[in-house]
């Protein structure tokens, strides 16, 4: 089992999210990291609807209010402890997860 740093985990606040590079079947992709009710979760930045990046270049994961995880793309709305679509184009989906662990106040990506 290898272990990739991302970030410290204090460098996530609240409501905020951090992309970083990932391989899925050995092309690069992309992950982000988000804090979410102060629980860290990380998922693959791919919308379930069309393989297109959530966010467009500003890195906005989150709805206005906060409470979700969005497709600027397509407008699905994503649950952000579970990554379930509740709206839009790929309701009932789910955004592919990524192992983490926070190890000394450090996050690290399980590959």
């Amino acid at each position: 089992m290898a272990k990739t740093k991302i970030a410290r985990a204090d460098e996530i606040a609240e409501g905020k999210t951090l992309k970083f590079p990932i391989t899925r079947s050995g092309k690069p992709a992309e992950g982000f990291l988000a804090r979410f009710h102060g629980q860290l979760v990380a998922y693959e930045n791919q919308c379930r609807h069309l393989p297109l990046s959530l966010d467009f270049p500003d890195g906005g994961f989150f709805t206005p209010d906060g409470e979700h995880l969005f497709c600027q793309n397509h407008n699905a709305i994503y649950e952000p402890l579970t990554g379930l679509c509740v709206r839009g184009p790929c309701e009932g989906q789910s955004l592919k997860p990524l192992q983490i662990e926070v190890t000394d106040g450090e996050v690290w990506l399980i590959n």
